[in-house]
């Protein structure tokens, strides 16, 4: 296979960065307001708790779906129109969830906004790689991480206030001046150059297909873990599935003239080393979903209050993903990494020990989140701009995005799983948490196998 070329980068538009990170934060904006908005969704269609919990699920399927097609139609058509269209189509989305009058068009909307979801932070990357000299893609990079942070800060607050003064349709609409903002800059400030594909490639229909059903396998098996341990036994087939869908996948895309799932991309050993390692990043990011069951049932916090147990977690998420973006020139990405991954372990280890108070579980939450704002801070993705063949940024970047997401929900159904075979209460996540520290330990023990690249 003939890898596309690629034409020289422009001078950095002004605009550029404030386009790329406020696509970003639109997109991570509605990941973390949408859980304040469960209960009223559930009251509003009258649906219960499994069918409101398609909501999560539909936007997930689609946004992991959407990430190869998007990165693979960047790599071929260039970053703009790409990043354009995302853009508009999760506005699409959130319009049509805001208008729905039924529950089935509510999920149609969260599939076409996980859709456009999913190209946005890929293709944000890529452009970050195409424009930006090494010695300031860093910074860019660990910026992006930073209005992830940012985002996750204000979502819950944002979306309790507008459930208060508006009502459920407002978290969704608060979308479309965003992304009105996004579409107005970027016309002006994103490249146009284009991506030529070698050959006039065909689109990889079959990869399309096969990505499809081996996430959507991947996804239902994963979520479904913790209802199956408890009642019908379903998690088994869909992993199974996905098992089965993983070597026709491989068959197919050897096959393809530009693949969907660059095989390219798995003949670099830095590179292989960096996927398993955003599987690890995601698993730490996902567990920080359950520490406040250990503030509410080990410390006597709240559910109202819960998520304010949180902001010190937070805090040190954003100072770690903005500051690990300084320093990564400097220190190099495999210091980082390592440096991200020892702190979550020692943070979760902590964590673990519900007997120390609330303000024990204070001090302990803050190692965790310097962790994941030093793993989100760009030097996951720096490792993959820098091995990934130019016209595959996108691609690369997309691998990414997905093993972070499984990643994350891998962490969710195994500290859930856990905690209920443990007995569940404080007793049962502080076992779950041991487990989580011990994955991080093992992902510590695989970025020592990174070398840095040698200086010519």
């Amino acid at each position: 296979m003939t890898a596309p070329t690629l034409a020289a980068a422009p001078a950095l538009p002004r605009r550029l960065l404030p386009v790329l990170f406020i696509g970003v934060f639109m997109a991570a904006l509605d990941t973390a307001i949408i859980g304040p908005a469960i209960p009223a969704l559930r009251e509003a269609f009258g649906v219960d708790n499994r069918r409101v919990g398609l909501v999560m699920i539909v936007f997930i399927l689609c946004s992991l779906s959407s990430t190869a097609l998007m990165a693979n139609l960047s790599d071929r058509h260039g970053r703009r129109p790409v990043f354009l269209g995302s853009v508009t189509l999760f506005a699409l989305g959130s319009l049509l969830i805001a208008a729905s009058p039924r529950f089935w068009m509510l999920l149609v909307g969260r599939a076409i906004q996980g859709a456009g979801g999913g190209g946005i932070i890929p293709t944000a990357s890529a452009v970050i790689g195409d424009q930006l000299p090494p010695d300031k893609r860093g910074r860019a990079l660990g910026l992006i991480g930073a209005t992830y942070g940012m985002a996750f800060v204000l979502g819950p607050p944002l979306a309790a206030a507008l459930l208060v003064v508006a009502s459920w349709h407002w978290i969704f609409l608060i979308n479309l001046p965003i992304a009105a903002a996004v579409l107005w800059l970027g016309h002006q400030a994103l490249p146009r150059r284009r991506v030529q594909p070698a050959a006039n490639a065909p689109l990889d229909l079959a990869g399309i297909v096969l990505v499809f059903a081996l996430l959507s396998s991947l996804v239902l098996g994963i979520t479904r873990v913790a209802d199956g341990l408890s009642g019908l036994q379903l998690w088994p087939a869909f992993l199974g599935a996905a098992l089965l869908l993983t070597p026709l996948l491989i068959a197919v895309e050897r096959r393809a003239a530009m693949p969907m799932i660059p095989p390219t991309l798995f003949g670099r050993r830095r590179l292989v080393i960096t996927y398993g390692l955003t599987l690890g990043s995601g698993f730490g990011m996902g567990g920080v979903s359950f520490l406040t069951s250990i503030a509410q049932l080990a410390d006597g916090v709240s559910a109202r209050n819960a998520g304010f147990a949180l902001l010190p977690l937070v805090l040190c998420s954003m100072v770690g993903s903005a500051g690990s973006g300084r320093m990564l020139n400097r220190a190099g990405p495999r210091r980082q990494i390592l440096a991200g991954f020892a702190l979550l372990a020692l943070g979760y280890a902590a964590t673990s020990q519900t007997g120390w108070g609330l303000a024990g579980f204070l001090l302990a939450s803050m190692p965790v989140g310097l962790g994941v704002g030093i793993l989100v801070g760009g030097a996951l993705r720096t490792i993959a701009i820098d091995e990934a063949p130019q016209a595959l940024r996108a691609s690369a970047q997309g691998l990414i995005n997905i093993g972070i997401s499984i990643g994350t929900l891998l962490a969710a159904a195994a500290i859930g799983a856990v905690a209920d075979f443990g007995g569940g209460g404080a007793p049962g996540f502080g076992r779950a948490y041991v487990g989580v520290a011990l994955v991080m330990a093992a992902m510590f023990a695989l970025a020592l196998a990174l070398r840095e690249p040698a200086v010519p």
